[in-house]
């Protein structure tokens, strides 16, 4: 005979989870009401059977006197009564128990009627309850790519349900711009890889169609393809560092700051020159933490954007500060004035303050926007402020670089 298989706590936990919501709530509401149940029924009994012992009248009273006759009266002895002299004796039997144990029936019956109508009651009460749960995850369902507009808009009170549905949509309305903004860039990207490509692909077509071509205009021709090669080149250079800020930093090492800016001076003090441009610069001694190369490239980005987007005869200052819990690096440059507005349109990628697109004099329109992701990717806040009298204070704050971790001793 094979044991009887007991389904065990596990187990029960096991089968619960592969249950709905709904089932699990309206079992927890049974096995809340049962014990409770079951401890009403018995304390109901219990002070039934007490009161009725204490005041019941029905108690019959046999008293048998010393000749052998008896008789039977339905009474209710007083307290502090002795029985009858005379070798009589007094018998009390109330007869009380089958009468009780109708009730304690009755009880049970109650008990496992009322047990199936809260079963029913919490399977009704838990559907209400996710019915908003529902409606949200149908909603959800149905949105894609195609509507990202489309919010869940949970009506009803204010409680956990309410904020739920307002974090999907704001999770919505992040996921919409994000694709809005890979869908620009994607577009932008395509233009400016495509502009140098054309003018390549023009200029070698317009050269071999001449039929009076000459050594020193074909190599002429092949001059400007090859610039316009360097600026397709500058472009895929410009995204492949965009991308590879926006994955994160795989390592960290400690980075001289201060050497850094130094390089960078001395790369684009050529450009500042020749544009009138006065360069001015105040550094202490500081070091980040991070990865070299971005770091170099947030930096030459700063300072060739203050030098491209400033006015002739103008001035760039450079200021580096250093604290016992952070790094600031500022570029403040004059210029044209730059609309409040438009700051944040800056920090995208392909954003120029010109209306043009075409790489060129302006730039790819990449500068800040590697400066925001490299940024972001160092855990450094930046911070864009236009100056009332024209040009921007871009300033760069590094949290304070920590000392790398000793080696464990062996």
């Amino acid at each position: 005979m094979t044991p009887r298989r007991r389904l065990r706590g596990p187990a029960l936990g096991g089968y619960l989870r592969r249950r709905s919501v709904r089932f699990r709530l309206t079992a927890l509401y049974c096995a809340l009401f049962f014990p409770t149940g079951v401890v009403l029924v018995v304390i109901t009994y219990v002070l039934l059977v007490y009161v009725v012992l204490r005041t019941s009248a029905g108690v019959q009273v046999h008293v048998r006197s010393g000749h052998g006759g008896s008789i039977t009266r339905s009474v209710l002895p007083r307290a502090g009564t002795t029985p009858p002299l005379g070798g009589s004796s007094l018998t009390i039997g109330h007869g009380l128990t089958p009468d009780l144990r109708e009730l304690l029936i009755g009880s049970c019956v109650l008990f496992v009627a009322m047990l199936g109508a809260s079963a029913l009651l919490g399977w009704l009460v838990a559907g209400r309850v996710l019915r908003p749960l529902r409606v949200m995850t149908t909603t959800t369902r149905r949105i894609s790519e195609h509507n990202l507009h489309e919010r869940l808009a949970l009506a009803g009170p204010d409680d956990e349900l309410k904020d739920l549905g307002d974090t999907i949509d704001g999770l919505l309305a992040r996921l919409e711009a994000a694709f809005d903004s890979q869908r620009r860039f994607v577009a932008n990207a395509s233009h400016e890889l495509r502009t140098p490509l054309m003018l390549s692909q023009t200029l070698l077509q317009v050269a071999l169609a001449d039929p009076a071509i000459t050594l020193d205009s074909l190599r002429a021709a092949c001059q400007e393809a090859i610039d316009a090669g360097k600026d397709q080149a500058e472009i895929i250079d410009a995204l492949l560092t965009l991308a590879r800020s926006q994955r994160g930093l795989d390592h960290r090492e400690r980075v001289d700051l201060t050497a850094v800016v130094h390089g960078a001076l001395d790369t684009h003090r050529p450009a500042a020159t020749a544009r009138g441009v006065q360069v001015e610069a105040t550094l202490d001694e500081a070091t980040v933490s991070g990865d070299a190369h971005l770091i170099d490239r947030l930096v030459s980005n700063l300072l060739d954007n203050a030098i491209r987007y400033n006015s002739t005869g103008g001035s760039v200052q450079i200021e580096l500060a250093t604290s016992s819990t952070e790094t600031t690096l500022t570029v403040i440059n004059t210029g044209p004035l730059v609309p409040a507005d438009q700051v944040g349109r800056l920090l995208e990628p392909f954003q120029r303050a010109a209306p043009d697109r075409t790489a060129g004099p302006n730039g790819l329109g990449l500068g800040l926007s590697l400066v925001a992701d490299i940024a972001r990717a160092h855990g450094a806040d930046l911070d864009v402020q236009p100056r009332p009298e024209g040009g921007l204070a871009v300033t760069v704050t590094f949290p304070h670089a920590r000392p790398p971790l000793p080696s464990p001793v062996s």
